[in-house]
């Protein structure tokens, strides 16, 4: 997973359907005393880089802070429903928003400690912590009481950021079974403890699910020399590969021996077996929460404060994106197959575990693109410096080294991003902080993610975000397909600390609506394809000679093949997240649910054995929306479309992206994020012409599927 989620300030895992309490407003009086003044304890405005220090231990020191948060949020919660009306609507909103920031922001360390600290003491503390907190914010999400203060507040005079996030806080409220009967909502309450502790124990077992697989030194023919030297015989003269993604991509991509390749491929798809049980406890509890306040299913409930908001149409977008690729993936595959046959003459099926590998021969032979001549111009630290001059570069911040500063990890990197002149009276200073975790070990999140350590707001706090990665370490040499990854994770990065300078710490940094949060993540990557930027980073990690151009223009030609198949199994990835939550789950056998739903939307067959959704960490974070990635897609291949007319560093256009899509955070509805910053609304027009792009190899195979209106996905005219 890209994104982790990080429980912020009143998400909420409860929902309702119904109409709402009226709202409660004082009768108007003949002479209107002053409004009551709101006293709650101050905001937790601790100086930067404490919680990472907190982070390093011991576990009694985050106890302790987050019982100190807790204290903090009931105190002030309590502050705003006993104040006396006529109430001040900015003394009221400021001490409700304290109020939810200090346990949004302990919740979101917690979740850094559960999955990325290496003392088991400190990770069983984060879930608690965040077990806890959860069930304070479901609780207050439920208190009629607060919401009749609310509600009763006169929002006239206030900004649009106010009153966008007063709308979301009040319908999310209702979401929450404010207006059901007691019974009801102490269901709720139960069902939502149980939910988060369900969910913690399901990542907690990929966390831990690292699988090791022993080799011949023979069964490395065709791995990179780097590869083979940082991987020598053990005293019993085999080879010991983990799951861990710094093993597992090169060894798929590169190893000549197709028993070796399935051997791994199917320790990785077999990892966390006793989450097959944990999923369907999880499954049956979101099911009977969403049924309990009105909505036919989960997957009803968690897309209705989305973009696209209704599981219904959630799955007309992945029936169309899957119709739309399934063309172009079915020539791919015939060629692949047809590529397989060279070495296996006898060959009738395309396996899982041959797609990386025979995807690099077909580009090595029809595109004379081979992905081993790449990597050494991808050292991981100069990509680590490239990302950073390019978000710099595009956004007028550089990134100032922290030395000595205390974190949960020595190879975690500390830098203070400063803003640059455009940032005016902040320009020089530090706009925020962020901690780089990016290399893999024991019981640590085993994916790429960026995480909240602080959300920031205007005046109080800065942001700190963190990004938890699996990449090689400093000397290593990357994928490409990596070095994307690392650019998509600080697109999110600086989503954070940009949009982390809000009025509200509710609108605070990556606080849009879930479905389109992805988007300026996936607009980086766009970055990664541009021969001048590619060839300031991309360096021959001996001879310090920048990439060829005419390695960059293959590469590019290359990287079209396969675009069908990459759509196609995204969308089975998403209908797994969806289908598995558009039903009552009673009497499901995950197993066989998912291997029905591959044979339907998946580019390769279901392998007997194989149960890849026990490690799919997004069926708890992101529940039924996997979705979101191709929505976001889709906007980011149109966000992108105001770089290509100007160029990648046009000034005008990177202040203006930064501007109106980043600063304001979570302060207007998404689509007139976009809407601001395009000038129009968003469309799928760069969708489509992104996936048409591109020469297959072969007779007949210049273009990709025509495609018609009828194809287009739902809302996205």
């Amino acid at each position: 997973m890209r994104l982790a989620p990080s429980l912020t300030a009143l998400t909420l895992l409860a929902c309702a359907g119904g109409p709402a309490p009226a709202p409660s407003r004082p009768a108007p009086l003949s002479a209107a005393p002053a409004p009551s003044s709101v006293q709650p304890p101050p905001a937790l405005n601790e100086p930067v880089g404490v919680a990472a220090a907190r982070l390093s231990g011991p576990a009694s020191g985050l106890t302790a802070a987050c019982q100190d948060a807790m204290a903090r949020t009931r105190t002030g919660i309590e502050a705003v429903k006993t104040s006396l009306p006529p109430r001040d609507t900015v003394a009221t909103l400021t001490a409700y928003d304290d109020a939810l920031a200090a346990a949004g922001d302990l919740a979101s360390q917690a979740a850094v400690a559960r999955q990325a600290s290496p003392d088991a003491g400190m990770r069983k503390a984060g879930e608690e912590c965040g077990r806890q907190i959860q069930a304070l914010l479901t609780g207050i999400s439920q208190d009629r009481t607060l919401y009749q203060v609310l509600s009763g507040l006169d929002l006239s005079g206030q900004d649009r950021a106010t009153r966008w996030w007063m709308e979301r806080e009040l319908r999310d409220f209702r979401r929450a079974g404010v207006d059901r009967d007691e019974a009801t909502r102490e269901r709720v309450r139960a069902l939502n403890d149980d939910i988060v502790a369900i969910g913690q124990e399901f990542d907690r077992n990929i966390r831990e699910g690292t699988r090791t697989v022993a080799f011949a030194p023979a069964e490395l023919a065709g791995l990179p020399d780097d590869f083979r030297k940082a991987h020598p015989p053990g005293a019993d003269g085999r080879i010991s590969l983990t799951t861990d993604y710094p093993d597992y991509k090169p060894f798929m991509a590169y190893s000549r021996s197709g028993k070796a390749r399935e051997a791994l491929w199917r320790a990785y798809n077999t990892r966390a077996p006793a989450n097959a049980e944990v999923l369907t406890r999880l499954l049956a509890r979101r099911h009977e929460l969403a049924t309990a306040l009105g909505y036919a299913h989960w997957a009803d409930y968690i897309t209705e404060d989305k973009m696209i908001r209704s599981g219904k149409a959630a799955s007309d977008f992945i029936e169309r994106i899957s119709t739309a690729a399934r063309p172009r993936s079915e020539v791919e595959l015939s060629i692949l197959l047809a590529r397989k046959r060279k070495d296996d003459r006898g060959a009738t099926r395309f396996e899982a575990w041959d797609y990386s590998y025979e995807s690099n021969r077909v580009k090595a032979e029809q595109y004379r693109f081979d992905a081993k001549t790449a990597r050494p111009y991808f050292e991981a630290t100069r990509v680590l410096d490239g990302v950073m001059g390019v978000t710099g570069k595009l956004l007028d911040i550089s990134y100032r080294p922290v030395q000595g500063a205390t974190v949960w990890h020595p190879e975690v990197r500390v830098y203070d991003v400063i803003g640059g002149p455009s940032f005016e009276e902040r320009a020089g200073q530090a706009v925020g902080r962020v901690y780089l975790d990016l290399h893999p070990r024991e019981n640590k999140y085993k994916h790429a993610a960026q995480y909240t350590v602080i959300n920031g707001q205007r005046g109080h706090r800065l942001p700190e975000g963190a990004l938890l990665c699996n990449f090689p370490r400093s000397g290593g040499l990357m994928e490409y397909d990596d070095v994307q990854t690392l650019f998509h994770e600080f697109g999110h990065l600086v989503h954070h600390v940009l949009g982390g300078h809000t009025r509200w710490a509710a609108n605070s940094g990556t606080s849009t609506e879930r479905d389109f949060v992805e988007a300026p993540s996936q607009m980086l990557e766009e970055w990664t394809r541009d021969l001048g930027v590619l060839q300031g980073f991309a360096r021959h990690v001996k001879t310090g000679k920048p990439i060829p151009t005419s390695l960059v223009r293959k590469l590019r030609a290359a990287e079209e093949f396969g675009k069908g198949i990459d759509v196609r199994q995204q969308m089975f990835y998403a209908a797994t997240s969806l289908h598995l939550h558009d039903r009552d789950p009673k009497g499901m056998e995950p197993t066989a649910f998912v291997a029905d739903l591959q044979s339907r939307y998946g580019a390769f067959p279901f392998v007997p054995g194989s149960t890849f959704y026990t490690a799919f960490g997004h069926l708890n974070g992101y529940s039924a929306v996997y979705y979101t990635y191709m929505w976001s897609l889709v906007i980011a291949k149109d966000l992108f479309t105001a770089f290509e007319s100007t160029g990648v560093f046009d000034r005008e256009s990177g202040a203006r992206y930064r501007r109106r899509i980043l600063e304001p955070g979570g302060g207007k509805p998404a689509a007139e994020l976009v809407t601001d910053f395009l000038g129009r609304p968003y469309d799928f027009a760069a969708y489509e012409a992104w996936l048409n792009r591109g020469t297959l190899p072969g007779p007949r195979r210049e273009s990709g599927p025509a495609r018609g209106p009828e194809n287009r996905p739902a809302a996205l005219h």
